[in-house]
């Protein structure tokens, strides 16, 4: 009796400790990232985000339903991401996968709503049993809070192929796309971005995409600035984009960026200082390419860059329509590399070219850095291992592709073409700074000889890079799109956006979308020589020991068991 209590007691101590772990477990949930790359962690920035949540946060994602593979894999890793956010504010965070094809119960399906939205799905090459198949896919998720939406993109290629690096790449970068949306949400005051006009800038349709991207995470203005007597200091103005200016910059110009500079400005210069337009190649078969004036490489220099007047070639490039035959009437066009149209590698050096990409240049010129006390340097954008510099003014002609290029030429690597400067400056106009232009500084609190270690400036030798082509039948593209590769086999994904969001991201001190940018996850791939050549050991290892392994415990159990009852059987048989 007394044996059977006991076990009755033992039983219920045991299920109340079940109990009391699982209460326990619910209420102080924790994990522990052991990974070397910290994939199942959130960096402190975006922790501290969502912490910070007074509403509650809907986020709804559109990737369930029939999906290729590398979407499947997208949509387990998007999962898992999201349980790493809900561990953060359990009572703030609410996320569910939804089926594009369903009813948003309106009577259309939740595609049809995405569409309205502005999303459009990515068109994907699938292999099936019968062939190939076209699936649409939308690597989208929609976040929701206090009656605000913001898209967030889970996967940016809108190629028909996708690869194992670009899919790594947007794992890698999922944290980065969650947190810019989140902050954006909840963020009541955004960083002013103005465009600067007034030296033959851009404004139409090619400088849409700016506006396009710029238009939701900053307050975004044009600013004219020939007709303001000066440049408003950080505290109005967050960061100046000067892109592609045409016209010579007057003292009095360089004098307002100078002093907005020097009040801790932030200075993204975007800077044709080649005169090459592809007209001219199109209609007359040629162009020259020459050195524009605008009066700037002396305030360049002083601040530690330099444009240099020549222009970059690289083997690493995209591709333009070139008349390989056929008559004149009738012309036979094949797609070859244009060397002029450089594809610039991210030396992953720095938190705005981590998981980059290439980015697209046009006719661009080299940089230089000269030494200058108290500024730091940091090459964002370099050529390949195969790329060389020609002197200007240059004849340029569609009969250099005749040929195939001479690599020996191209030996060349790392022609840098965006450069990161910040630090102390010290102004350009110290000690000769005229009465005039010191008498127009009144309005604006004085002259000043020297930054306040806030300024930063970012200064890339190509002003295409941020602009944008313009198709007859799409319409404005995305920068960096070339418009005759558009939806061809040719086309090759870039990343000048992302680097003009990075950059912005930066100079204004958004830290908390910039640590989660610096997040890299890792591929291991096999060593497939290696699998080749170790793979009967490996089968051997795997497959055969594990067996051997319990038919060695089988056999130490039965003997330890013979060991154990042996003597008790053969007492028994003497007693009997």
């Amino acid at each position: 009796m007394k044996r059977n209590q006991k076990n009755i007691f033992w039983w219920i101590a045991l299920v109340a400790g079940l109990v009391l772990v699982n209460v326990i477990a619910g209420s102080f949930h924790s994990r522990v990232d052991l990974t070397e790359d910290k994939r199942y962690s959130l960096t402190q920035g975006s922790r501290e985000l969502l912490r910070n949540l007074d509403e509650p946060l809907q986020l709804d994602v559109f990737l369930a339903g029939d999906l290729p593979a590398e979407f499947r894999r997208l949509e387990n890793a998007t999962s898992e991401f999201l349980r790493v956010m809900r561990d953060v504010n359990p009572s703030r965070i609410r996320y569910r996968f939804i089926d594009p094809a369903d009813d948003a119960g309106d009577g259309k399906s939740w595609a049809d709503s995405l569409r309205r939205m502005g999303i459009e799905p990515i068109n994907i090459t699938v292999q099936v049993k019968a062939g190939q198949e076209q699936r649409f896919a939308f690597p989208y998720a929609i976040a929701t809070y206090n009656n605000r939406r913001e898209a967030v993109e889970l996967f940016e290629n809108s190629r028909r192929s996708i690869t194992v690096a670009e899919m790594n790449n947007a794992e890698a970068m999922m944290e980065y796309q969650f947190a810019r949306s989140i902050d954006q949400l909840i963020s009541p005051v955004r960083p002013t971005v103005v465009y600067a006009t007034g030296h033959g800038e851009p404004v139409g349709p090619e400088s849409y995409d700016i506006v396009q991207q710029l238009g939701g995470p900053y307050n975004f203005n044009i600013f004219d600035m020939s007709r303001q007597p000066y440049v408003p200091g950080p505290d109005t103005i967050s960061a100046l984009l000067i892109v592609k200016p045409s016209l010579k910059f007057s003292e009095t110009d360089k004098l307002k960026l100078d002093q907005y500079l020097m009040r801790g400005g932030r200075i993204l210069w975007f800077i044709d200082n080649l005169h090459a337009e592809e007209d001219s190649l199109r209609f007359k078969s040629q162009l020259i390419a020459y050195e524009r004036d605008l009066d700037i490489q002396d305030l360049l220099f002083h601040y530690g860059a330099r444009i240099n007047p020549d222009l970059l070639m690289d083997l690493q490039c995209d591709f333009l329509p070139f008349a390989v035959g056929g008559s004149a009437s009738e012309p036979q066009y094949e797609f070859l590399h244009w060397n002029y149209y450089p594809l610039f590698e991210s030396p992953n050096n720095h938190i705005i070219n981590k998981n980059l990409g290439l980015v697209a240049g046009r006719y661009v010129n080299s940089i230089d850095t000269v030494e200058v006390p108290g500024i730091t340097k940091t090459f964002l954008l370099r050529s390949s291992a195969n790329s060389r510099t020609i002197s200007t003014p240059a004849l340029i002609s569609p009969n250099e592709n005749r040929n195939t290029p001479e690599d020996a030429l191209f030996k060349r690597s790392g022609i840098p073409a965006a450069v990161l400067l910040e630090g102390n400056f010290t102004s350009f106009f110290k000690s000769r700074l005229s009465r005039a232009l010191s008498d127009s500084l009144g309005a604006f609190g004085g002259f000043r000889e020297a930054g306040n270690g806030g300024g930063k400036m970012i200064v890339v030798s190509d002003g295409d890079i941020v602009l944008n082509d313009v198709s007859p039948r799409q319409g404005p593209l995305p920068m960096g799109m070339n418009l005759f590769t558009v939806g061809s086999q040719f086309e090759l994904p870039n990343a000048n956006r992302n680097f003009l969001l990075n950059c912005l991201e930066y100079v204004t001190a958004r830290n908390v979308i910039i640590e989660s940018r610096n997040k890299e996850i890792v591929v291991r791939t096999l060593d497939m020589p290696k699998v080749a050549a170790e793979k009967t050991k490996w089968q051997v290892i795997t497959i055969a020991v594990p067996v051997l392994l319990v038919i060695l415990a089988g056999l130490i159990y039965l003997q330890l068991r013979r060991a154990r009852y042996a003597p008790v059987e053969r007492k028994v048989n003497t007693k009997m």
